[in-house]
This record gives structure tokens, C-alpha cells and sequence, in this order.
């Protein structure tokens, strides 16, 4: 797989959804994280990320426009030891509360779906970083089999010590449509450029200015387990 500018992979589409970004920094030393969200109606584009403890959650901006808080208004990113959950869903609870039990992230991820809102049926995209042994990732997606509400696929992809400056791109939507089309394929590979500051303003300008909402970014030190985190908000 031949790695592309993950700058232009973002300018290259109006509306990838949700993303995840799990990878490496170019220095070798840190695991980045980088998770955004898009909107296109305002009950979606009403929103914005607060810290959580040492996790993230959503929130309303505006309180009184918030008409339906199912899908809009959760946990993205938790962290759990030395693991950290990040996903487009409640389903960063479920892989929290089961992995806690013993279970696995897959296995936690079996007892979940897509996301119920036909004719969309939104993938649920999640990552897991371990830094029990060094620094591995994982990276999944659960979505309709083409737009068919009565099959599930679900796909894993496991990444053990990541290469220095590089990093893995799974979103939503292949792009804007009606319905809108799910993601397809391996994650992206991509590059991880710069520190966090640089790193966060390639992800937010990279994004469509109508549709893009709120950004999460974070650099952990392997060796150490310290962190480093970027909000950032179109509401304001």
C-alpha cells in the first residue's frame, strides 16, 4: 500500500462523516490520535467536544436547538489503563465496560452493529491503542453489507509497532451521497507530519469548512505514557 498525504485525503472529500486517525508521530516517540466530526444538519452541527476526565465526550452547543440527542451526544474517547478507546459512538462504553469484564475489542465490538438510521445505516467506526508491550493499535468497522439493514460486516485491522510518521485513516462515508456511501477497504495509510500543533491545523484545514465541526487530537509519549491534547471547535 502506498502512502498518501493524509492533507489531501481530507481536501479530496466533502464529506467523509467521521474520522479516526491512529498512527505514529515522524519523531518515532509518540502514538497520535486524531478523531473529527462532521455535520450537515444543525441538530449535527450543533455540537461540540469537552474534555471527560481523560477522555473526550460530546455536547450541545447550543442547548435549545437540540432536538434528538440519539447519535449526537456521547463518549469518543476513553481510557482504560494503558489502553485508549476512541470510536464514533456509545460504542466506546461497550468496548470500556467489556474489556473491563475480560473481553476482547473484537469481542466487545460483537455485540454491536451499525448505526439504525436508514438509509445511511452510518458505519461504527473504533480504534483501540495498547501500550501494554511498546505501542499496538486496531482499528474496526462495522456496516451494512451495501446498504442491506438485515447483514452485518465486520472488519478488524490490527497494526503492531507502526512505523515512525505514518498513520491509519478510517472514516464514515467514501464521500457525499444520497444515501450516503460507507467506507470501503483497509484503512488509508497515510502521513502523520510535525508535532500536535502542526499535526492538529493539517487535520482541521484539511477539512470542508461548511461541514466539518469539532476535532480531537493527542500525542502520547510511549516511553512515558504522557499526553498532550488539541481541541478544537467550530463553535465557539
Amino acid at each position: 500500500m502506498n502512502i498518501v498525504s493524509l492533507s489531501q485525503e481530507l481536501k479530496g472529500s466533502s464529506y467523509p462523516g467521521r474520522g479516526i486517525v491512529l498512527g505514529r508521530s515522524e519523531d518515532g516517540s509518540k502514538a497520535v490520535a486524531a478523531y473529527f466530526i462532521m455535520g450537515r444538519s444543525e441538530n449535527s452541527r450543533n455540537r461540540v467536544f469537552v474534555t471527560d476526565g481523560r477522555g473526550i465526550r460530546t455536547q450541545a452547543f447550543d442547548p435549545s436547538k437540540l432536538t434528538d440527542p440519539s447519535l449526537i451526544i456521547y463518549a469518543p474517547v476513553r481510557v482504560m489503563g494503558n489502553k485508549t478507546i476512541v470510536t464514533n459512538g456509545d460504542q466506546t462504553d461497550t468496548i470500556y465496560d467489556l474489556m473491563r469484564q475480560g473481553k476482547t475489542f473484537e469481542e466487545a465490538l460483537r455485540t454491536r452493529t451499525f448505526e439504525p438510521d436508514g438509509p445511511n445505516f452510518t458505519p461504527r467506526i473504533s480504534g483501540l491503542m495498547d501500550f501494554e508491550n511498546g505501542y499496538d493499535f486496531w482499528l474496526s468497522i462495522l456496516k451494512s453489507d451495501s446498504g442491506d439493514p438485515s447483514s452485518t460486516l465486520r472488519q478488524t485491522f490490527s497494526y503492531t509497532n507502526p512505523k515512525a510518521g505514518t498513520g491509519r485513516f478510517i472514516h464514515t462515508y467514501k464521500d457525499d451521497g444520497s444515501p450516503l456511501p460507507s467506507f470501503e477497504g483497509e484503512p488509508t495509510l497515510v502521513d502523520i507530519k510535525g508535532g500536535i500543533d502542526e499535526f492538529t491545523d493539517l487535520v482541521w484545514t484539511g477539512l470542508n469548512e461548511a461541514n466539518k465541526v469539532s476535532l480531537f487530537v493527542r500525542f502520547i509519549n510511549i516511553a512515558t505514557g504522557s499526553e498532550e491534547t488539541r481541541i478544537v471547535n467550530k463553535n465557539k
